[in-house]
This record gives structure tokens, C-alpha cells and sequence, in this order.
């Protein structure tokens, strides 16, 4: 296949370009920067020059090839509604280019939305957003979905929050930064909430095989783990910090901007299964798990520096 891929030089998107090019596949990644087209270039990836908002490029993009991997998304916390907007055009574009040919697209979401739309329940495949919303990505797996009756094998993969391994700028280094400022590695309440994790090996592997054969209209899910406390995850950068580990309130974590951007996610509770996932792709996840990789100690090396 000849593969568009969408945040093809991004943590997540060079290692799928990777496993799609070692797999035998061509790629297409979408560029906007000379330094994102050099990258791809030596990895032995084509470029297509463009970005999201320039929407006859990601159509052009995907009407030159076999099948899309969606994964760029603008991570602007501080405007998270306007960037779900630009990701709702992008997968409404690349659908559209795709109509009725059945052929492929992936777009990526997140397994912490699970947290708003099923609170209190281990996330499951089947759980999907109610008709009509328009909560960022959401309204974009919901968009995606629809294409599957207009003839484009569409799927969504839902991400952990913790897509780890060396080289993440993500959620895992933002807590070990707040912990070395603070002095202390902090956990609200007792911490019981849990995360799911996945490496990042085996989350590119698992759109590689979305891609190429994922059923029109599926729901997957990329958690090679169920959950991990975040008492566990904060312990284990405290030890390699050697900083005390204790719990803080709500009210203290955002009184006193611990957490920074992350203060209501590190209190979301988010167990999600990919049972059905491994089922139906026969996705094995192979790599460290979170805390072996916090164990391993590239998350700190910037700090020893």
C-alpha cells in the first residue's frame, strides 16, 4: 500500500511511518516545515507539502493513495475546542477524498474522553459518543464512523494517555518536570486513578494493522495496559528523584498550579480495555510498560544533564 500519513515526523507518527515502510508499504507523510520534509526523506518516506488547515492538500494527499493515517492534531490546551474543530475538517476531508472507494482511513483519538462519556466504567471498544456531540475528537471519531456506510474502511484509534518510550515530550515527562520543580512527587487524593498505558512500538504497530485490515467502522483501542494508580506512576518518579511522595487535595493542586495544564487529567480515572481490540487485529503489545520505562531512566536524562 502507499500509505498518507498525517503528523508523520511527530513521537507517534515517525514510529509508524517506520513500522509502515519495515512492513513493506510505501508513505506519503504530510510536511509543512523543510526540516519535517528532510526527516521524512531520510527515513524513506515521499513528502506531500502542506498542513491541517490546508484542507485541498490533505485531499490531494489522500486521493493519491491507498489508505490514510490520520494523527496530526493541533495540542493546544489552551484552545482545545478550536483545535477539535480543525481535526473534525481534516477527517471530514479525508473521508470525502476517499468516498466510495474503499479504501482505508485511521484517524486517531484518545482514551481519557472514555472518562467524560462513560465515567465510573472500565472503557470498552463499544462505548461511543452520543449522537450530535461536538466535544473535540469525539465529534471527529463520530464523523469518521458515519463515512463507514459511504464506502471508506474507517476506524479510530484511541490512544492512552500514555503513549511512552524514550523520546516522549507527552503527559509522563510534563509530571516529571512538575515533580523536580515542586520538590515533591505529588498524587491527588489516594492516587487509586488509573491510566492506561502503550508503547509507543506497539501503538505504531497497532495502526499499521488498522490500516491494512481493521472492518469498516471499528473502534480500537491502544492500551497495552489496563491502568496504572497514578500513586504508582508518581511513586516511581519520586524514587528515581529522590524526592517524598504524597498526596495532595484538589483544591491544593490548583491553588497551587502543581500540576500546571494537567490538574483536572491526572484526577481522571481512566481503565480501558483493548480486549476486542487484540481479538480482531491480533495486536500483541510487546514493549516496556509504563513504569519499566520510568524505571529505565531516559524520562530524566534531561535533568542529569
Amino acid at each position: 500500500m502507499r500509505v498518507f500519513v498525517t503528523g508523520a515526523t511527530g513521537f507517534i507518527g515517525s514510529a509508524v511511518v517506520r513500522e509502515l515502510l519495515q512492513a513493506g508499504h510505501g508513505v506519503l507523510g504530510l510536511a509543512r516545515s523543510d526540516s519535517s520534509a528532510a526527516a521524512l526523506t531520510a527515513a524513506g518516506a515521499e513528502v506531500h507539502r502542506g498542513d491541517l488547515e490546508d484542507l485541498d492538500s490533505l485531499s490531494a494527499g489522500a486521493a493519491a493513495s491507498d489508505g490514510v493515517i490520520h494523527l496530526a492534531f493541533d495540542h493546544a490546551f489552551t484552545d482545545f475546542a478550536g483545535a477539535g474543530a480543525k481535526d473534525l475538517n481534516a477527517v471530514r476531508t479525508l473521508a470525502g477524498a476517499l468516498e466510495g472507494s474503499g479504501r482505508p482511513l485511521v484517524i486517531t483519538s484518545g482514551t481519557l474522553l472514555l472518562a467524560g462519556i462513560a465515567p465510573g466504567r472500565t472503557g470498552t471498544e463499544d462505548i461511543v459518543a452520543p449522537p450530535g456531540t461536538d466535544v473535540p475528537r469525539l465529534a471527529s471519531e463520530a464523523a469518521a464512523l458515519e463515512w463507514a456506510e459511504r464506502g471508506v474502511r474507517t476506524s479510530v484509534v484511541r490512544l492512552s494517555p500514555s503513549v511512552h518510550g524514550d523520546g516522549d515530550k507527552g503527559f509522563l515527562p510534563a509530571l516529571v518536570n512538575a515533580a523536580h520543580e515542586k520538590g515533591v512527587a505529588a498524587h491527588v487524593g489516594e492516587g487509586d486513578n488509573r491510566w492506561p498505558g502503550v508503547h509507543r512500538l506497539d501503538a505504531a504497530r497497532l495502526f499499521r494493522l488498522a490500516v491494512e485490515s481493521a472492518p469498516a467502522g471499528s473502534v480500537l483501542h491502544a492500551a497495552g495496559e489496563e491502568g496504572v494508580p497514578m500513586r504508582e506512576i508518581m511513586g516511581a518518579i519520586g524514587r528515581r528523584l529522590n524526592l517524598p511522595v504524597r498526596s495532595v487535595t484538589a483544591e491544593e493542586a490548583k491553588e497551587g498550579g502543581y500540576f500546571s495544564f494537567l490538574t483536572d487529567f491526572v484526577q481522571l480515572d481512566n481503565p480501558t480495555s483493548s480486549a476486542v481490540t487484540r481479538k480482531l487485529l491480533g495486536w500483541h503489545p510487546e514493549g516496556p510498560t509504563l513504569l519499566q520505562d520510568l524505571a529505565d531512566g531516559h524520562y530524566f536524562d534531561h535533568l542529569d544533564a
